[in-house]
């Protein structure tokens, strides 16, 4: 189904103009897929679309005509705007001409996969920037994570800058949202997991001595404070070894290091012997 908007007065104009608050984002429910990539991902993910906006002119270029095709298809209320309109809307400085508004859609810790399965969780405690939560939450898709999990007090995962940062990642693999240190605990106890914090400490082990081939939660820190002192006095904590002059790394360079180490482990029988 198809309609015009011409106005930016319009409902679902200003309804997706609010969504790039968190505030409402909260309060609604929703957030904002923008981008002709992440709206094909998004298409492709299943996951519940309340409508789109778009340009008159992404209607005229073949990739786009494709997008709206399929997302027609699947019964998307699409909304054809002007560019000047469009603009209203979007939060990105270049806009690809179309954004999709589209239900939150969270995991729960009990939803994770059962105890036994030796799983592979990625923790952000407290990761403040979008760009490294979505870089983060991009790595743990690459190598096959099964799940990340978000403790309160980190960036909104559905934030637009986040969603972005994640290239679709965020539609793939299950993300749990405003867990308390406790609950984790609690979940990694009854899963069995081994519990590894990343930090600079005299009791912590270079990543490469550390055993991921077993169900495993590796917590990565916020970027000026690293891992709240909670998770520290119950996590076996690992490092990164640096033989340069460098002081640190940035959290998400350091995820995907930590992150392929365990890749390394996990998929060891199939490296030459």
């Amino acid at each position: 189904m198809r309609e015009r908007i011409d106005s930016p007065a319009n409902k679902k104009v200003k309804l997706a103009a609010s969504l790039h608050s968190r505030k409402h984002r909260e309060k609604e429910g929703l957030f904002i897929a923008e981008g002709i990539r992440l709206g094909e991902m998004a298409a492709a993910a299943g996951w519940d679309i309340v409508f789109g906006l778009y340009t008159t002119e992404l209607g005229e270029q073949a990739r786009g005509r494709q997008l709206l095709a399929q997302l027609e298809a699947q019964g998307c209320l699409l909304c054809e705007t002007t560019a000047a309109v469009y603009r209203k809307a979007s939060a990105t400085d270049t806009p690809q001409g179309i954004l999709l508004v589209m239900r939150q859609q969270k995991s729960r810790l009990q939803e994770l996969p059962a105890a036994g399965k030796q799983p592979l969780y990625v923790v952000l405690d407290g990761v403040q920037d979008p760009g490294n939560a979505g870089t983060i939450i991009r790595t743990a898709d690459a190598v096959g994570a099964d799940g990340v999990i978000l403790l309160k007090g980190s960036v909104d995962v559905f934030g637009d800058k986040t969603v972005r940062s994640t290239m679709g990642s965020l539609f793939h693999l299950p993300v749990c949202t405003d867990v308390t240190a406790e609950e984790l605990m609690d979940f990694a106890a009854a899963q069995d997991l081994t519990l590894y914090a990343t930090a600079l400490d005299e009791s912590a082990q270079p990543h490469f001595a550390q055993d991921f081939t077993r169900g495993t939660a590796i917590v990565f820190g916020n970027e000026g404070n690293g891992v709240s002192e909670a998770i520290l006095q119950r996590a076996a904590k690992t490092y990164i070894p640096m033989y340069g002059r460098a002081e640190s790394l940035n959290v998400g360079v350091s995820a995907a290091v930590v992150l392929y180490e365990a890749v390394r482990q996990r998929q060891s029988q199939y490296l030459p012997q």
